[in-house]
């Protein structure tokens, strides 16, 4: 079949998978859990990862209530008889036969008696004081969903991730999904999801939305999935720069596949998320003609991207449940999109007033001192200190190129986010520009500087 064939019939799927839009059923509440922290560890043949991990993830759990689940994931290396003989604290769940991803992380999840879990790969090494930012998160952050640490790569090593994820459709041939560089002082940034591998979440939450996907088959784009039907229920995810980790990439898989294996794993489940998740229609439309439109450039030279144009009509009639999204799906994945940072200010105190400038200045006035900033900005980079230091945050967001957008999306997302974070109950609204964005800081009490 030709490749012009398989866009046709996969731009087709695309069609009938959006046309299967219902109503959202009823959602049971997330339960209770004893407060603590939960490590679930996947592991497959990992026994040397696991030597070199674990002291330092038993040194910083010290100070928490907790537990650390191993799933020995079909491993034959001897871990399970090892790990009851030097860590008998360590509990281990046992497949025979090795599980994907998905599923040997739910079998812990299913086990996990704190309320909050977190998954970590087998071949992460945590930086001292690794979970004491991630909790704080969730301390700061109401209904936070999930907290996620900076992932650095070893030295020599190009770095694949960062932990500052984000989903962005601006270049047609790039896969959407990428790691952006943190900017210096940057902290809790809204992401779209936190890794799988190095992720802090809360258990009820994580329970309610049903744990991992286990039609991610054998790995990817899992962690994508359930940050994204998060943010559907308005539990957003962050970024957190003081957790850090050393991700040796792919210590685990490269022993069991192929490089082209795993490309194709992620391309093809990039199309079973768009399918299975994504609930509005212009949305998903929007997403999945990207999608297939890319994969149909890149098909003559990449094995991986013909074969998941060649699935992707089969794809997207088994996509999963189409019920419209209680949040506004275009507005976080413009929140999450990497035109939005986030920085932790150096005022005391907690900031009553929101202020919304069109523009960052150099010289805040008296009345903003201890208060919150968000504000347009030609190019995202580090406030400079005379604004940080009269801020208890700062949040820029990158102004679109061109005529300037009524009402920015990206914009909008970050003054709903910012005043449900603080629970903010008066926002300044600049004149100049700022007064149509009033409806996105309801119901805090609106005042036109």
């Amino acid at each position: 079949m030709s490749i012009s064939y398989l866009y046709a019939r996969a731009r087709l799927g695309g069609y009938l998978r959006a046309a299967r839009i219902r109503h959202a059923p009823a959602e049971s509440p997330p339960g209770q859990f004893a407060r603590g922290i939960s490590v679930v560890i996947p592991s497959r043949n990992g026994r040397e990862l696991l030597a070199a991990q674990l002291p330092g993830i038993v040194r910083d759990l010290a100070a928490f209530a907790h537990e650390i689940l191993v799933i020995d994931n079909g491993s034959d290396d001897g871990t399970a008889e090892w790990l009851r003989g030097a860590w008998p604290r360590v509990l281990v769940e046992v497949s025979p036969e090795p599980l994907s991803f998905a599923r040997a992380v739910n079998r812990g999840i299913a086990r996990a008696r704190y309320s909050h879990i977190c998954l970590l790969n087998n071949d992460m090494l945590l930086d001292p004081g690794f979970f004491a930012p991630l909790a704080v998160a969730f301390e700061r952050i109401p209904d936070l969903f999930c907290a996620t640490a900076q992932i650095r790569f070893p030295p020599g090593v190009r770095r694949e991730e960062t932990g500052k994820a984000v989903l962005s459709l601006d270049d047609p041939e790039a896969f959407p999904v990428r790691c952006n560089e943190p900017l210096p002082g940057e902290d809790q940034t809204w992401v779209l999801y936190g890794s799988g591998g190095c992720s802090l979440y809360d258990a009820a939450k994580l329970r309610a939305l049903g744990a991992l996907d286990v039609a991610y088959d054998p790995a990817y784009v899992e962690d994508l999935d359930i940050g994204y039907r998060a943010w559907q229920r308005g539990w957003p995810s962050v970024y957190v720069a003081g957790s850090v980790v050393e991700h040796r990439h792919r210590a685990t898989t490269s022993r069991y596949y192929t490089r082209q294996s795993l490309d194709a794993f992620l391309e093809i489940n990039y199309l079973s998320f768009l399918a299975r998740a994504v609930r509005n229609r212009k949305t998903f439309r929007r997403m999945w003609a990207h999608a297939i439109r890319r994969l149909r450039a890149r098909a003559p030279r990449d094995p991986a991207a013909l074969g998941a144009l060649a699935r992707a009509a089969a794809i997207a009639a088994g996509g999963g449940p189409a019920e419209p999204s209680p949040e506004s799906e275009d507005l976080f994945l413009a929140l999450t999109g990497g035109a939005v940072s986030v920085f932790p200010g150096g005022a005391p105190g907690t900031p009553d007033t929101l202020v919304v400038r069109s523009l960052a200045t150099e010289a805040p006035p008296p009345g903003d001192a201890g208060q919150v900033l968000v504000a347009f900005t030609g190019k995202l980079d580090t406030p400079p200190p005379e604004i940080l230091s009269v801020y208890a945050e700062v949040v820029l967001v990158r102004r679109p190129e061109g005529a300037r957008q009524r009402r920015d999306p990206a914009f909008r997302a970050a003054l709903r986010q910012t005043v449900r974070k603080w629970r903010i109950g008066k926002v300044r609204l600049d004149t100049r520009e700022m007064p149509e964005y009033a409806a996105d800081c309801a119901p805090a009490r609106i005042e036109l500087a």
